[in-house]
């Protein structure tokens, strides 16, 4: 079973009495084990968490066959059950592993019993976990591969009951695309900004998001590609307030339009996006912005754009002409190209 299925079943009310939720995407765990405190509605007294490399198994499980003193069911969550990997923690105590066996066999009706596993490697041959898998409900929470991420953005949007646009998904960091939790705190300030039925642009994106210099590189990508000269400035002024440097910055701008050259070149050798993806070795997402930049952009410009650089970097690191001045300058130089 997977994040997914468990959570459809847990939103559908269909609670499980023993559930084994393991992996390592902390932000799926996370989230399913607010769906069971949710899902259960029950006396905050009543939910409980052990911790098996401190508490025995035997001591949990007396506690889950000890009727609830408050209304509603017991839930507790028992994590790290470290008895279900192939090589066990060492602890100073024993698991009495008979003891769950038995619970197992006839859990009662009045708790809800959790495991938790922040790993995704459980030993299936153990009698231990063969019993889980016939007697409990086990789900997977795998971490999101690199070509799932815009689909998770879209999916957050919609669970705030919000929509974003696809030009704007281009305008998030690809660090922040492979960290859900952050993700889903950036797309939960978008929502609040656009309210309910709301929709995410790429302006707002732009104005929104907390910017890094890569996703600020891209910005001033874009301001380039539509010739704003004004954009591109004002995009630069925000980087300076941030105390980013012009010279690592060229870097970034120089990393991203020669991404934008090689999918290119490699577009009209016939490549599909999966085979540049592999061709250079490159997070799928970095391809997916140079791909949909790329017919913006003729190769003469784009070898132009990083000569440029080339050149800026070079009249920087030698000091032969102010910061600021020489950075301006480039983006002027950048923006104006098509008009020579």
């Amino acid at each position: 079973m997977t994040y997914f299925n468990l959570s459809r079943q847990l939103k559908n009310n269909d609670i499980p009495l023993v559930s084994l939720v393991y992996g390592e995407e902390t932000f799926f765990i996370q989230r399913i084990k607010d769906l069971f405190i949710k899902q259960v509605q029950t006396d905050p007294a009543n939910i409980m968490t052990y911790d098996l490399t401190e508490t025995p198994i035997q001591d949990v499980l007396a506690d889950a066959m000890t009727y609830p003193f408050f209304e509603g069911k017991k839930l507790i969550f028992a994590i790290n059950p470290v008895f279900l990997q192939a090589k066990a923690k060492k602890l100073p105590f024993e698991h009495q592993l008979s003891v769950l066996e038995e619970y197992l066999q006839a859990p009662p009706n009045y708790s809800i019993v959790v495991f938790i596993l922040h790993s995704d490697k459980i030993d299936s041959r153990k009698k231990i976990t063969k019993l889980l898998k016939q007697k409990a409900t086990i789900a997977l929470c795998e971490t999101v591969k690199p070509h799932e991420a815009e689909k998770w953005v879209i999916k957050i949007a919609e669970d705030l009951h919000v929509t974003i646009e696809e030009e704007a998904l281009y305008l998030l960091d690809p660090d922040l695309l492979t960290n859900l939790q952050l993700l889903e705190s950036e797309i939960n300030k978008l929502a609040l900004y656009v309210g309910k039925g709301g929709v995410i642009t790429k302006d707002i994106v732009g104005e929104m998001v907390s910017h890094t210099p890569t996703s600020s590189a891209l910005r001033l990508v874009d301001a380039v590609m539509t010739a704003d000269l004004y954009k591109a400035i004002a995009i630069y002024h925000d980087l300076m307030k941030q105390k980013e440097e012009q010279i690592p910055l060229i870097g970034l701008l120089a990393y991203q339009f020669r991404m934008i050259l090689r999918v290119k070149l490699l577009k009209q050798k016939g490549y599909t996006q999966g085979q540049i993806q592999k061709s250079l070795g490159v997070h799928p997402y970095v391809v997916k912005v140079a791909h949909d930049r790329e017919r913006q952009f003729s190769i003469k410009r784009l070898k132009y754009i990083i000569n440029q650089l080339a050149e800026t970097d070079a009249i920087l690191k030698q000091g032969r002409m102010d910061k600021n001045i020489a950075f301006e300058l480039l983006l002027h130089h950048l923006v104006t190209y098509d008009a020579k």
